[in-house]
């Protein structure tokens, strides 16, 4: 099984089939790439060179933006990209459902 699969053919992540140690490593575009890094089943890597400001796309949707350069192989989260879902899916103050203290 490979470690790492693409979902869709137009995404530039690929999403951990199996988690991975530090020192192990992964073929991607016909070089292999060593996990900075353990990473846990379902974590996402960069397929190629993401620039920063570039769309992250999983499932062909974007998810969000790169914050920084990420490299291939290199773990995509928090560190180095930012969601680009709309404030508007939030409990905001006066939502029906907004907790009141």
């Amino acid at each position: 099984m490979q470690p790492a699969i693409r979902i869709s053919p137009t995404d530039n992540i690929l999403v951990l089939a199996r988690s991975l140690n530090a020192g192990e490593e992964v073929l991607i575009g016909g070089v292999f790439h060593a996990m900075n890094t353990p990473l846990g089943l379902g974590h996402k890597i960069a397929a190629h060179k993401i620039a920063a400001g570039e769309k992250i796309l999983k499932y062909g949707a974007p998810i969000g933006s790169a914050t920084a350069e990420i490299q291939p192989g290199e773990h995509v989260h928090l560190h180095n990209m930012k969601s680009d879902y709309l404030p508007t899916f939030t409990l905001d103050e006066g939502h029906e459902f907004h907790k009141h203290a």
